[in-house]
């Protein structure tokens, strides 16, 4: 798994692609066949699990949310809003979808090809109308009526119990969701069940805002609800991430995960956690914070999982700028750790869909866009890029009044006697900048070829040593440059 390729896919916009009533079991090979010939080798299906349809009423069509939609897809109605994929009764798979036969034979499909197969692991809540409430109400955070009476919409009331609304400390709860109680043993016990019983459908799980289960952070998020109840002695990421691996050890947990808990998360056996600082960073322009980024620690950053948009982010081109996004998807192509690719960013789309909905826009092909994503997948398949060494080297200055060197990004990736040499211009004019290599290359001469263009170049590997390797490069223009030694 080192240096992999994640794509995450909305399973219902996809289904939806090959006929209104298709299943999962109706996608054709050939889709998936594509997808393994691109180098990815992790699909991620967003939304497979059955969610609460009865909650759509009352949750999903307030005045935010029905202007998201109006955004993303003008013609849309009521029919189109199915619900959050993140408000789930259980771990079922959403009858729109099929069964749970069609799925595990879609994950046949997809090992075959040489390709993982992850799934959603929500655990922070379930959808508020779970059957669960009723049958394991334990499971979940109760509270008093004197709580619910003062907030009704944090808390709410379901038979004879009032319960808590699913919440992130920094926002309002979410109301078509109950807060699991990580406090509580018969909560921990019914989670790990979930993610045993996970692991004969898919290779992995992306577990949703995973920070929120860490117990200091469910502490201050409830402190009102909790008082003095005391924290379990062990988290429950550490417990639940050890049982699971003692039974199939190759199942992979990621970790959707903020506010710079990334590495605690990592420490308590995630294999991966999102890497959204790179991403922050990016957009700022923040060179200098991305360089200083790119120098954790090693193990950090191969558990790093690098990405410009997912389904909650907005599209790159549309929140970069084209050329900006293509100088950005370089960068986190070919560096350290897990590429994660959203559906749709080969092809350009710049419409951010609402999970809440069951159908999508049509959008055009950019060609431009999906002819530089298709070269820059084929160069990161190669082994180089997977199984190499990855050294970061600091460009410099061509004259000592020209500073443009410093908005410069460049590293190389080096495997047996195959180098890879990537220059960035992280700019918006042209800039220039001289590389030395951080070896003696046994040659007079070296010939470059720029993966990108196919142009190629021949140089003194004297200059080289004494001054190093010129470079110009226009506006968020890259070279990735392979040779030999």
């Amino acid at each position: 798994m080192k240096n992999s390729v994640l794509y995450e896919i909305n399973a219902h916009l996809l289904v939806r692609r090959f006929g209104d009533k298709s299943k999962l079991r109706d996608i054709p090979d050939q889709y998936f066949e594509s997808l393994a010939q691109k180098g990815i080798s992790v699909i991620w299906l967003m939304g497979v699990w059955q969610n609460c349809p009865d909650l759509v009423e009352q949750c999903c069509l307030s005045s935010d949310l029905i202007s998201s939609y109006r955004r993303a897809l003008p013609d849309w109605s009521k029919q189109d809003v199915i619900g959050s994929p993140y408000a789930i009764k259980d771990y079922v798979v959403h009858t729109d979808l099929g069964s749970m036969e069609d799925l595990l034979e879609l994950k046949e499909r997809i090992n075959d090809l040489g390709m993982k197969l992850f799934l959603d692991f929500i655990p922070n809540h379930f959808g508020a109308t779970t059957p669960l409430l009723d049958s394991a109400p334990d499971v979940f955070l109760h509270v008093d009526d004197v709580l619910f009476e003062k907030d009704s919409h944090t808390f709410f009331k379901h038979n004879s119990n009032t319960f808590a609304h699913g919440r992130d400390p920094m926002f309002p709860a979410w109301t078509d969701t109950v807060q699991v109680n990580y406090f509580s043993k018969t909560a921990r016990s019914l989670m790990v069940d979930r993610l045993i019983t996970l692991t004969k459908c898919c290779d992995g799980v992306r577990c949703d805002m995973a920070m929120l289960s860490l117990s200091h952070v469910f502490q201050n998020t409830w402190m009102g609800v909790l008082k003095e109840t005391k924290q379990p002695d062990e988290e429950f990421w550490s417990e639940a991430i050890r049982t699971v691996k003692s039974i199939r050890n190759d199942f992979i947990f990621l970790a959707e995960a903020y506010w710079d808990l990334e590495w605690k998360l990592q420490k308590l056996g995630f294999d991966y956690t999102y890497d959204k600082r790179l991403l922050e960073r990016l957009f700022d322009n923040d060179v200098w914070g991305v360089k200083g980024h790119l120098t954790a620690d090693d193990d950090f950053q191969q558990k790093s999982v690098r990405f410009l948009e997912n389904h909650d982010e907005q599209r790159a081109v549309s929140k970069f700028g084209e050329a900006r996004s293509l100088a950005a998807a370089t960068i986190v192509s070919t560096i350290k750790g897990m590429k994660f690719y959203f559906d749709g960013q080969f092809e350009g789309k710049k419409i951010k869909v609402p999970v809440q909905l069951g159908r999508e826009p049509f959008e055009k092909v950019s060609k431009n866009i999906s002819d530089y994503y298709g070269r820059l997948l084929q160069i990161n398949s190669d082994g180089v890029f997977k199984y190499g060494e990855w050294k970061i080297i600091e460009p410099e200055k061509i004259t000592p009044e020209n500073y443009s060197f410093e908005r410069f990004f460049s590293w190389l990736w080096s495997y047996q006697n195959q180098c890879r040499l990537v220059v960035i211009n992280y700019s918006d004019r042209t800039a220039q900048c001289r590389i030395k290599f951080p070896f003696d290359v046994p040659h007079d001469l070296i010939m470059l070829e720029d993966l990108l263009t196919g142009a190629e170049y021949i140089r003194s590997t004297a200059e080289i040593k004494s001054v190093g390797l010129y470079v110009e490069l226009k506006p968020y223009h890259s070279h990735i440059f392979s040779f030999q030694i």
